[in-house]
């Protein structure tokens, strides 16, 4: 299964100064992607060629960048995710830009089931929550402000239920919380 998955914003600044944004990713200073109510975006040797690491179960490396215009992530995980994500600054009309993400990737196994109803949502609302950040960044709330639907609220309090779980199932018997 295929799938192509591409979310824009619009925003009225320069690129140069959108660039900037997604320098920042993984930084302690991220203005994109804050761990707050999300999975916190990490790499192991910063926003580089050849890092690794991920967001929640989702793991790739970095396969790409280009400061200020491209970062491209290659995913390794969950089992059958195969391609990229990233994000591109793209210039617009004079002043403004476009900052996209895309994932390209092709589905095997388990994940062409799991994709469509959960992760797909997931997904699509974080990364909305990061678009809508990028024109907050400029005192802009160019493009709107993404409201998670009941779904998604649903699928994220189920998911941190799991998470919990995972936890509490690996730590010794004296640290769990019951």
């Amino acid at each position: 299964m295929a799938v192509l998955n591409v979310q824009e914003r619009r925003i009225q600044v320069p690129s140069e100064r959108v660039g900037a944004l997604t320098d920042r990713l993984v930084s302690a200073d991220d203005p994109l992607w804050r761990g707050r109510s999300w999975p916190r975006m990490v790499l192991d040797r910063g926003l580089r060629v050849g890092s690794r690491g991920g967001h929640g179960p989702i793991r790739y490396s970095v396969e790409a960048y280009v400061p200020g215009q491209r970062v491209r992530f290659r995913f390794s995980a969950p089992r059958g995710f195969e391609g990229i994500r990233e994000f591109v600054v793209q210039p617009a009309e004079p002043g403004a830009t476009v900052l996209r993400h895309v994932i390209a990737m092709r589905l095997h196994g388990s994940a062409r089931l799991s994709w469509p109803p959960a992760l797909r949502r997931l997904h699509d609302a974080l990364i909305e929550e990061c678009l809508d950040r990028a024109g907050y960044a400029f005192g802009r709330g160019d493009g709107g402000r993404a409201e998670r639907s009941a779904y998604v609220r649903l699928l994220r309090y189920l998911s941190a239920r799991t998470a919990r779980r995972s936890v509490d199932a690996s730590a010794p018997t004296s640290l769990r919380t019951g």
